[in-house]
C-alpha cells in the first residue's frame, strides 16, 4: 500500500495517559512516568499494531498553578526525559518511528542537532524531531528568563533553529568516512564541512561531531496553528500534529497549510497532517460512555480551571464559572490555535466555564469520542475521505488499556477497509512515510 493512499497513524504517549485524571483509572499504569518496562510494553503493542510513529511529548518544568491541581496529575509534573527513554525504546522495537520534542527555545541548535543525529543512529533511521517553541513561562524561569519568548518572536527563532540543525546534519557527506586501516585515513577531509553560521541570536560554527543521520535529516515534525506556525509547518514540517476539534476547521487548516508550501518548492504529499484524536473504545456504544463518564467522573473541579487556564492562557478565575465566556474575550497571551477552537467550541455549544473546565480536562484541547469500533473507525474515515487529515494522532485517555482497546477492536476493521498499513515497508521512517531523503547541501 503507497503511503499516501492510507492513514498515517501516530500514538501519543503521556505518562499514564491522555486524561487528565488517566492515572486512577484500574486499568492504567500509575507509576508510569517512572516505569521503563510500561514504555517498553505500549511501544512494542503500537509497533505490533503497526502504527507508524510513537510521539513523546514533553515539558520542562513542573506546571506552575494551584497546588491542589498540579498535586492531582501526573501530567503536571513528571516524565521522562525523551532522548533518554526513546534510546531506550529503539532497543526494544525495529519498525516504528520515534518521535521526540525537542525546544527550541530552550535548547541550543547543536544540542538538537547532536541528540536527533545520535538517536537516527542508534534507531537505525527512525528519529523524528517535533519542533516546539515554548510557550510556558515555568519553563523559561528554568532558564535563566522571567517569561516564555514573544509569539512571533519564538516562531523566528525557531525557523533559524531549524535551518542551523539542517545544516550541522550536512556536516559530513554520507561517503566521508573511509576507515581505511591500511593508509590510516578515517575519514575523506574534503567531505567535512563547517557552518560558520552567525546571525543576532545565535553562533554555531561547526562541524557536528555525530556522522550525517541515516535519513539524511530526522523527520520534522510541528504543531503550530497560528499563522507563523503554518508558515513555519510550510516551510520545514513533514509531519503536523493538530487540535482541530472538527472536520471543517481541520479542512481549512489543512488546505491552508497544504497551499503554504509551494512558494517554499515543496510537494503538499511530502507533508502529514494528523489531527489528534482521544477515543474511548468498547464493543458498543453504550459501554464506551460508561467509561468515559467514569474516568470523567475522577476529575478534581481545580483541575479542570487549571488546565482551561493553561491551555487557553488566560486568567479564568476572572469569569464566573455557571456563566458563557463573555464577549468580547481578552487575547491569548500563548497558543492561538489552542484559543481560538475552545473559544469557538464554547460559543457553539453554549457552554459555560464550568462546562469548558471539565471538557478541557478530559479532552485537553484535543477531539474525544466515545463509542463502538465501528463507530470511531467510521469518524476516522469519514475525516479521511473529507480531506481533513491524513490520519490521525492517537492520544489514547489511560494507557496501557484504551492503547490495547484501540489495537484490539479499532485497528483491525481500519486494517480490512484498506485505511491502515499492515506491514512496515522496507527502509528507514522518511521512506516508509513516503518522504524524500535530503541531499547534503555540500555534495
Amino acid at each position: 500500500m503507497a503511503a499516501n493512499d492510507r492513514m498515517k497513524l501516530a500514538a501519543y504517549f503521556n505518562p499514564t495517559g491522555h486524561h487528565v485524571a488517566s492515572w486512577r483509572h484500574p486499568r492504567a499504569q500509575a507509576d508510569a512516568h517512572v516505569n521503563v518496562d510500561h514504555y517498553i510494553e505500549i511501544a512494542k503493542t503500537a509497533e505490533d499494531a503497526k502504527f507508524d510513529v510513537l510521539f513523546l511529548a514533553d515539558g520542562l518544568c513542573v506546571r506552575e498553578a494551584d497546588i491542589e491541581a498540579i498535586s492531582r496529575s501526573v501530567q503536571f509534573v513528571a516524565g521522562f526525559e525523551p532522548f533518554t527513554l526513546l534510546s531506550a525504546l529503539a532497543m526494544h522495537t525495529s519498525q516504528i518511528g520515534l518521535v521526540g520534542t525537542a525546544s527550541t527555545s530552550w535548547n541550543e541548535p547543536f544540542h538538537i542537532a547532536r541528540k536527533f543525529a545520535s538517536l537516527d543512529h542508534i534507531s537505525k533511521g527512525r528519529a523524528a524531531w517535533n519542533v516546539v517553541t515554548s510557550v510556558n513561562d515555568g519553563e523559561a524561569r528554568n532558564f535563566g528568563e522571567a517569561q516564555a519568548y514573544e509569539h512571533g518572536d519564538r516562531y523566528e527563532r525557531a525557523g533559524e533553529v531549524v535551518e542551523i540543525v539542517k545544516g550541522l546534519w550536512d556536516s559530513w557527506e554520507d561517503d566521508a568516512w573511509l576507515r581505511d586501516r591500511e593508509s590510516g585515513r578515517y575519514f575523506e577531509p574534503g567531505k567535512m564541512h563547517t557552518l560558520n553560521y552567525k546571525s543576532d541570536r545565535y553562533s554555531v560554527k561547526g562541524p557536528l561531531n555525530v556522522a550525517r543521520p541515516p535519513q539524511g535529516y530526522p523527520v520534522i515534525v510541528q504543531a503550530g496553528a497560528s499563522d507563523p506556525g503554518r508558515e513555519l509547518a510550510a516551510a520545514h514540517a513533514e509531519m503536523i500534529f493538530s487540535p482541530h476539534l472538527n472536520k471543517e476547521t481541520a479542512k481549512e487548516y489543512y488546505d491552508d497549510v497544504k497551499g503554504r508550501m509551494a512558494k517554499y518548492g515543496r510537494d503538499p504529499s511530502h507533508l502529514a497532517i494528523l489531527p489528534g484524536l482521544s477515543a474511548f473504545v468498547k464493543a458498543t456504544d453504550k459501554e464506551a460512555e460508561k467509561d468515559f463518564e467514569y474516568v470523567q467522573s475522577l476529575i478534581h473541579p481545580m483541575v479542570g480551571r487549571e488546565i482551561l487556564a493553561s491551555m487557553m492562557k488566560i486568567d479564568i478565575s476572572q469569569f464566573d464559572l455557571d456563566e458563557e465566556f463573555p464577549d468580547p474575550m481578552p487575547g491569548p497571551q500563548g497558543s492561538v490555535g489552542h484559543y481560538e477552537s475552545l473559544l469557538e467550541m464554547a460559543r457553539r455549544e453554549k457552554l459555560t466555564v464550568r462546562q469548558m473546565g471539565a471538557w478541557a480536562a478530559g479532552a485537553r484541547g484535543k477531539n474525544t469520542i466515545h463509542g463502538s469500533a465501528e463507530r470511531v473507525a467510521d469518524y476516522m474515515q469519514e475525516w479521511f475521505e473529507f480531506g481533513a487529515c491524513d490520519g490521525f494522532t492517537i492520544m489514547p485517555p489511560y494507557i496501557p488499556g484504551c492503547l490495547d482497546d484501540f489495537v484490539e477492536l479499532v485497528a483491525p476493521i481500519l486494517k480490512d477497509r484498506g485505511l491502515m498499513q499492515t506491514a512496515y515497508d522496507e527502509g528507514t521512517l522518511r521512506d516508509r512515510l513516503g518522504l524524500p531523503r535530503p541531499e547534503n547541501r555540500y555534495a
